[in-house]
């Protein structure tokens, strides 16, 4: 299951995102916001991540309006790893490189399609493991330890 957020920026892009994934049965939460009515996009960012982290979710999508804003909120939280992706290469392989756990979208930097195809890439790609696993396992120290 998926967790999905987003802040008012991000609302619009969020439900298209959701029609998307009901088209293709893939299941998902939806943590708000639940309509364009003004919100911080830090407050939305933790009930998806917590999901994630919980086990609840297996990976988030959280939109905002550059999709940067939700990513640093997201990022706070020991244990996620947020990346904003506007681009194939980099929402592939920040799940293959990257062990990614949440994609973060721009609606206002975004066009729908690419928006979609970037969430299909990030969904299908898969950790690669390997020398990748090493570097994913700094991140948790530094997280950690702050070293």
């Amino acid at each position: 299951m998926l967790a999905l957020g987003s802040d008012h920026g991000g609302y619009i892009l969020k439900e298209k995102i959701k029609k998307h994934l009901d088209k293709k049965n893939i299941p998902y939460r939806d943590f708000g916001a639940h309509s364009e009515e003004n919100c911080d996009y830090p407050q939305m960012a933790a009930a998806p991540c917590n999901a994630v982290l919980s086990g609840e979710c297996t990976a988030a999508l959280l939109f905002c309006g550059t999709g940067v804003g939700i990513s640093i909120a997201a990022n706070r939280m020991r244990g996620i790893r947020a990346a904003v992706c506007s681009d194939i290469y980099s929402a592939k392989y920040t799940r293959l490189h990257n062990n990614a756990n949440v994609l973060c979208l721009g609606a206002r930097v975004l066009g729908d399609g690419l928006a979609i195809e970037l969430v299909d890439i990030f969904l299908a790609a898969g950790f690669e493991g390997g020398r990748h696993a090493r570097r994913v396992a700094m991140l948790d120290q530094t997280a950690e330890t702050g070293e």
